[in-house]
């Protein structure tokens, strides 16, 4: 059996091989940095179906639009995710996949799909484990009031809050995209001219 004093605190911790807390050292602890050129992390995660999505399977085939966003049902949400809805098509014909990503439950966002009819899948990061190989902020949740798509009112938990950050995942597996500063009506807009253009290179 490995000896927990070989591995580091946090590797030592997830085997189950110490007890207590444990002291990450200053690289464990550092936040994820994650820029153009990067390679992109690896990941997965619950669709609004319950189902599971895996970066593996698409990253190299397709652009894959990775996008963060606060939470189901809010303002500001709600127009980026239409957007999206709306700019399908024509990035669905640039070889393009796009993902929402937020603390959000999973029913939560099965919801918020049908209430906006969206044509994209949503992932449930509920622990921010998503945001943290992004690099992307994660705080706190709400209670939140929303009505679903029978326009009956209802209430939720949200777990955790994540930044609005956008990144595009290039076919070499590379991040091509990151905007940390979104504007949620414009970011569909945005990311359809990228495409566009580094495919015309």
């Amino acid at each position: 059996m490995l000896s927990p004093a070989r591995l580091s605190p946090a590797l030592a911790l997830a085997l189950g091989l110490v007890a207590g807390p444990v002291v990450l050292t200053a690289e464990e602890a550092k936040p994820v940095e994650l820029g153009v050129g990067d390679r992109a992390p690896s990941f997965e995660a619950r669709t609004d179906a319950d189902k599971t999505w895996e970066s593996s399977a698409l990253v190299g085939k397709k652009w894959v639009v990775v996008y963060f966003y606060p939470g189901d049902f809010t303002p500001g949400c709600t127009a980026q995710a239409n957007a999206f809805r709306d700019a399908m098509t024509k990035l669905t014909e640039k070889g393009v996949e796009v993902v929402g990503v937020s603390g959000d439950s999973v029913q939560t966002h099965e919801k918020f799909r049908k209430a906006q009819k969206l044509n994209f899948t949503l992932l449930s990061d509920e622990d921010g484990t998503l945001a943290k190989k992004f690099g992307v902020p994660f705080t706190k949740g709400a209670t939140v009031k929303a009505k679903g798509a029978d326009g009956l009112p209802f209430d939720f938990e949200r777990k955790g809050t994540a930044a609005r950050w956008t990144f595009v995942i290039g076919l070499d597996g590379k991040i091509a995209y990151k905007n940390t500063k979104v504007v949620p009506a414009d970011d569909a807009k945005k990311i359809t001219a990228f495409i566009t253009e580094a495919g015309e290179k």
